[in-house]
């Protein structure tokens, strides 16, 4: 399953040092302006070496379009793309070759394969990502279209977490500080945090928050096709993504139905709701409100400490890795998470416009 999408589809390609990462993307609407200039932003807020609290890893990340744009418009065609890797240590992994990362995909993988790429994880890698925000980028040049706008913050790493929820913060700081957290005092906790962290070769996860403002009523499937099983779905593609909850998530059970349920009313002719408790989505559909949920992402697996774990022949042994990892991955997963979500709510409302 290297195909995202049902109207609007990702195919990704390449390992994490092979000669690239691309993809393939089919099903996006012809006539389409695209920013480059937007899209390489976008790529940017993802790649390695941002700071000294992701990966030192250095790469370009420049994309290289290969078919299905014409004068700067989409043309209906499948868009090829690619991503050229630059700064492959490829020997960093070589006492890797014959061991199990503990946590990690290698033992599952060479289980199901017979084979494996030990170079930085190969296709299990994050870097892998990299094409989800091409595609990501490119729905949310077609979702402005429609009034559609999403944002994403880390708003937990460790036990250090924003109390409020994302309507009291301005959302416009998210990008000026390494972590990716709107409030500055807290972000600074958190720097820290991964810092020291990072430091004692270890790692630390958290909790990234999105939001999708503008969407219209009518997003989403009954029964197998709702929305925020699909979003679920999207966001539990991620790497190190271990948990999923919209609207007041596992908090839904501490209200009663009277405290729970979100009142119609009517806004000047509109049909609204007085709070947002469903996160957006009822029934499987969206209802207008603003979509909120929450990604929580485990800390990384691969640590820069001595572990035991065992070699391809079962025997007991001692690892201790090597290379340039994230200590923790919520910076650079937040421009992820956007483009999973984007690409999600242009496939639904294709599916919808295809319905209509």
């Amino acid at each position: 399953m290297n195909t995202f999408g049902n109207l609007y589809r990702l195919t990704s390609f390449g390992e994490s040092h092979g000669a690239g990462i691309g993809g393939v993307i089919d099903g996006c609407p012809a006539g389409i302006e695209l920013d480059m200039e937007f899209i390489q932003k976008e790529l940017n807020r993802r790649k390695s070496g941002q700071s000294a609290i992701t990966t030192p890893r250095k790469e370009a990340d420049e994309v290289q379009f290969l078919s299905g744009i014409y004068q700067g418009k989409t043309t209906g065609t499948p868009i090829g793309f690619i991503i050229w890797n630059r700064n492959q240590h490829s020997a960093d992994y070589d006492n890797m070759k014959e061991v199990y990362r503990p946590s990690h995909a290698d033992y599952t993988y060479q289980a199901k394969y017979g084979i494996r790429d030990p170079r930085g994880g190969g296709r299990s890698s994050a870097r892998e990502t990299i094409s989800r925000c091409v595609a990501g980028a490119i729905a949310k040049l077609v979702l402005n279209q429609y009034g559609i706008s999403i944002q994403a913050y880390t708003s937990q790493v460790g036990d250090i977490q924003l109390e409020g929820g994302y309507n009291v913060y301005d959302l416009s700081h998210t990008e000026e500080n390494p972590v990716r957290c709107p409030d500055p005092v807290k972000a600074a906790e958190m720097e820290k945090r991964i810092a020291e962290v990072k430091s004692k070769g270890d790692t630390i996860g958290g909790v990234i928050t999105c939001i999708a403002q503008g969407v219209p009523v009518g997003l989403g499937e009954p029964a197998f096709g709702k929305l925020h099983a699909a979003l679920g779905q999207a966001m539990l593609t991620i790497n190190a993504a271990k948990g999923f909850e919209y609207g007041d998530g596992f908090e839904a059970p501490l209200y009663k139905g009277s405290e729970h349920n979100d009142i119609f009313y009517n806004d000047e002719g509109k049909i609204s709701t007085r709070t947002n408790h469903s996160g957006g989505i009822q029934g499987g559909i969206s209802n207008g409100q603003d979509i909120y949920f929450r990604v929580a992402f485990k800390s990384v697996a691969t640590i820069l400490m001595e572990q035991p774990t065992v070699d391809t022949d079962g025997e007991e042994t001692i690892l201790k890795a090597k290379g340039r990892h994230d200590p923790c991955v919520l910076p650079r997963a937040v421009p992820i998470v956007e483009a999973m979500t984007a690409m999600t709510l242009l496939d639904y409302l294709l599916l919808r416009k295809a319905r209509d």
